[in-house]
């Protein structure tokens, strides 16, 4: 299945006093890639930046750089882009029954693949962490069988509670708590599949506010959203690229159709959706963060 939205990511800041200077880094444009076309794409920044480029992280996601000089008291930056994005179950993909030890990437499967295996500074695997994905990773079990469980036990385990936890918060925390957001829990299935040494992506991005028909509105619409994907080596000897499995732990199923990407990186520190350092002797501030992913008729 095939679908088309027009999606809206707007954030605004507001200052108590005036912001004199301000640099920006936005990600805020959705990646290309088998299985998503990006048609249309804009960034609007008001005021307008008297600098701005744009570029490629390592990972190849695709920044927006800017820097305000006219003072202000608001700022408002707005993405709006036209994306199309199929959605096929990754039982459709050959190769998801090897056994899941035989997806660890190595120099000579899948080395752009072996730095997701690391663990993050400061260290995010802890015993418990490796202790709980163990109970999903019995050895020789076919891997998209121990992710699939992996992703519902996290979706069981941990309650969906907004606000509960901020950008800083660390996985052994979320792990105390068994709360937080889908930032969080993204950020527990990659770490999990780390500490068997998998390879695991932090994906950010939105799901559709209007779901297909048939198919129940998710928890996370209308904000960003984020999810993990493990590595997946190639079914032909000589790919040393190999494939992605996206899953998201905050609704218990795979990334389809409804999942738009926006980037992703190691960690969420990696491709926040915009990050800055402003010039301002303002003692309060706010953001306001809205985001609209509208289905468009093809």
């Amino acid at each position: 299945m095939s679908r088309r939205y027009r999606v809206v990511h707007r954030t605004t800041y507001s200052y108590s006093d005036e912001v004199t200077s301000s640099y920006g880094r936005a990600f805020l444009t959705p990646r290309e890639f088998a299985g998503q076309r990006l048609r249309e794409h804009d960034i609007v920044i008001d005021p307008v930046p008297s600098d701005r480029s744009v570029g490629n992280d390592v990972y190849g996601n695709a920044t927006t750089y800017f820097h305000v000089t006219s003072e202000h008291r608001t700022l408002e930056v707005t993405g709006e882009s036209l994306v199309d994005v199929d959605g096929d179950h990754p039982s459709t993909m050959a190769g998801t029954d090897i056994p899941w030890e035989s997806a660890r990437p190595g120099a000579s499967t899948g080395p752009l693949a072996v730095e997701f295996t690391l663990d993050l500074l400061p260290p995010e695997i802890t015993p418990e962490v490796t202790e709980y994905t163990a109970k999903s990773f019995a050895p020789g079990r076919p891997l998209l069988e121990a992710v699939t469980e992996l992703n519902t036990r996290i979706n069981r385990d941990f309650r969906y509670v907004s606000g509960s936890t901020t950008v800083s918060t660390r996985v052994a925390d979320v792990f105390a708590a068994r709360e937080g957001v889908c930032q969080d829990f993204a950020r527990v299935g990659a770490a999990c599949l780390r500490s068997h040494g998998l390879a695991a992506r932090y994906v950010s991005g939105y799901l559709a506010t209007d779901p297909p028909p048939g198919k129940e509105r998710m928890v996370g619409v209308d904000a960003t959203h984020a999810w993990a994907a493990v590595w997946l080596p190639g079914t032909d000897p000589t790919d040393r690229t190999g494939r992605w499995i996206a899953f998201d732990p905050t609704n218990d199923q795979f990334a389809d159709e409804r999942y738009v990407t926006v980037a992703w990186g190691r960690d969420y520190q990696d491709v926040p959706p915009l990050r800055g350092i402003i010039y301002t002797d303002a003692k309060q501030s706010t953001i306001t963060v809205s985001v609209d992913v509208a289905p468009v008729e093809v």
